[in-house]
């Protein structure tokens, strides 16, 4: 694929400006009061090359003698989404983890976080002050909701128009790549969630001078972007590109690929080698993760190295609907179709997914998924908790169950040979809600009341007031973790044990998850939950009590990991490792 270059670039005698504009006539860059005509080129390309321009210059792009937009591969914002560009230099940031190369996929343990409510200060420099606490834990990577500059002062950051610059409200670019760089040099991976099935409702611009970049279907969050056009294509995967080369990201989850309106899985593909690319010449470890609802098996493969059109593995929400229902007995929307639901944790063991092209109610009998059992347990990242499944509730309250049965749910999640993935605050048991949150304004803010107040309607007569309002500034600051909690009891009995299975994991599973394989699993007649998968040489054995009630069995072996010899009582879970 062609590079197209886009955003500024600094030069040996100052700046080199480009946009794409093909439905302009003309295009101005404006340099405080100053406009400076900008050339056309062929395709839809206008440039202008300014001497004596350094970084920290501010600047805007004028359309055809009227509105003045920020440039769409803006590296920053300094006065938020519709304010003028910065120009920054992304050679003039000092690593300090100058030999960090990465870790293999093997050794990733997610936590999942959101840059403005993981701290008091909401920013990256506070996160740092947090990172010695992640390594503690059994930590591995941190992985950041989406950082693409959003409009306002608050946002989970799926609502970014503009893509390349993190928002102003956590800090600069160099306290991000700071944050980064502390990571690294405690031996912690960072990972960043980026949205390219849409833009944001406010700040986007291109439609005004770039309408090729759209398409006339629409996704549950607007105008669908049209990715058969190479240069739109370009601007996603130059932008991958950016967060992983000039910040030195680990990796990049990709959200809700479903939503992606491409042919043949052009933007995928692309942006899949293009990031093997780097990891190549550069000597890095990258690895990519996607959402997809569609459970397109097709798209994994954790072991290769490095990407070569596909990815290390997907997030596994059969995984967590099914043990939702379980511990909560919820039985609303796409919970529905895990009913009853040990069955599907069991083929979550046993294979991957659960719906692997079985009709789904949930989707109106629409068939979904694809067969899953060939490809290794890394392909699947599993969890019991995070963003959408806490904040897209209507209180956006967290899991609340019997504490025995959700040490259970953690000791199987942790200690499964799939990659785990835990929210900010669950590896000591958070109450803080994370109800979703935005800072709009306007009609758009009123229509986002709306549509919540339609989604959660029953809440909304259930609960009236105690359902927070989006986009107070109160609903933001609630969902900020409460890091006392964890001094509490309750919060120090948790933190020991995901400690400890962290631990566990990190002795007895990562050492053999390279040649790790499913094998069987499944409900025994006396109710107990049994699962194995090879690891290498070794046999790695599940055996759960997921119930209330006692059971029959006794557990007997030389080779426990985790648990002992006994009978099996109420929500035990035990772990053995022994020679296959």
């Amino acid at each position: 694929m062609n590079g197209f270059s886009f955003g500024p670039h600094l030069t040996s005698d100052g700046v080199a400006f480009r946009l794409w504009a093909p439905a302009a006539e003309r295009v101005d860059l404006v340099l405080g009061d100053a406009a400076h005509a900008m050339e056309r080129e062929p395709e839809g390309w206008f440039t202008c090359d300014i001497a004596d321009l350094h970084a920290g210059a501010r600047y805007r792009f004028r359309i055809d003698g009227d509105m003045e937009v920020p440039d769409p591969a803006s590296s920053f914002q300094p006065e938020d989404i519709s304010g003028p560009s910065e120009v920054i230099d992304h050679r003039s940031y000092t690593w300090r983890a100058t030999e960090w190369r990465g870790r293999p996929w093997e050794d990733v343990v997610f936590l999942e976080t959101h840059v403005g409510t993981f701290t008091p200060d909401g920013t990256y420099r506070a996160m740092i002050d947090r990172l010695d606490h992640l390594v503690e834990t059994g930590i591995t990577a941190l992985e950041l909701m989406p950082l693409a500059d959003f409009p306002g002062r608050w946002n989970w950051g799926y609502d970014g128009a503009l893509w390349y610059a993190p928002d102003s409200s956590y800090g600069r670019p160099d306290d991000l790549k700071a944050l980064i760089d502390e990571a690294h040099l405690r031996g912690l991976m960072v990972f960043l969630d980026v949205v390219y099935n849409h833009f944001g409702p406010e700040g986007n611009y291109l439609g005004l001078y770039a309408p090729p970049f759209f398409t006339r279907t629409h996704t549950p969050w607007g105008i669908a972007i049209d990715y058969r056009v190479p240069e739109v294509r370009g601007f996603a995967v130059e932008n991958a590109l950016h967060w992983l080369r000039n910040y030195r990201f680990d990796g990049l989850r990709l959200d809700a690929v479903h939503a992606i309106d491409t042919a043949d899985d052009l933007l995928l593909r692309d942006i899949s080698i293009a990031t093997g690319a780097l990891a190549r010449t550069s000597g890095r470890t990258i690895h990519l993760v996607l959402e997809n609802d569609d459970n397109r098996a097709s798209l994994l493969d954790p072991l290769g190295e490095p990407p070569a059109g596909k990815y290390r593995a997907q997030w596994n929400d059969d995984y967590h609907h099914a043990w939702h229902v379980l511990l909560s007995d919820e039985r609303f929307g796409y919970y529905q179709d895990y009913q009853p639901p040990m069955p599907h944790i069991v083929r979550a063991l046993e294979a991957g997914f659960a719906y692997q092209g079985e009709p789904s109610l949930h989707r109106e009998g629409a068939f979904r998924g694809e067969p899953s059992a060939n490809l290794p347990p890394t392909a699947f990242v599993n969890f019991l908790q995070n963003h959408d499944q806490i904040g897209n509730r209507a209180l956006g309250d967290r899991l609340v169950c019997d504490p025995a049965a959700l040490d259970a749910a953690l000791a199987i999640t942790l200690l499964a040979p799939m990659p785990p993935l835990l929210f900010m605050g669950e590896e000591w048991g958070a109450t803080t809600p994370f109800p979703f949150f935005c800072d709009f304004h306007g009609d758009l803010a009123q229509a986002v009341r709306e549509g919540r107040r339609r989604e959660f309607k029953q809440a909304y007569e259930t609960f009236g007031d105690d359902v927070p309002d989006p986009l107070a500034e109160a609903t933001f600051a609630r969902a900020k973790l409460d890091w006392q909690e964890l001094q509490s009891p309750d919060g120090q009995r948790r933190h020991a044990l995901i400690r400890k299975l962290l631990a566990v994991r990190q002795h007895e599973i990562v050492p053999n998850l390279r040649d790790a394989a499913f094998g069987e699993a499944g409900i025994e007649s006396d109710g107990t939950l049994f699962a194995s998968w090879s690891l290498g040489g070794e046999l790695l054995t599940l055996t759960a009590n997921l119930s209330t009630y006692p059971s029959a069995r006794t557990v007997h072996s030389d080779s426990f990991i985790w648990g002992e010899p006994g009978p099996l009582a109420p929500w035990r879970v035990c772990w053995t490792m022994e020679g296959a």
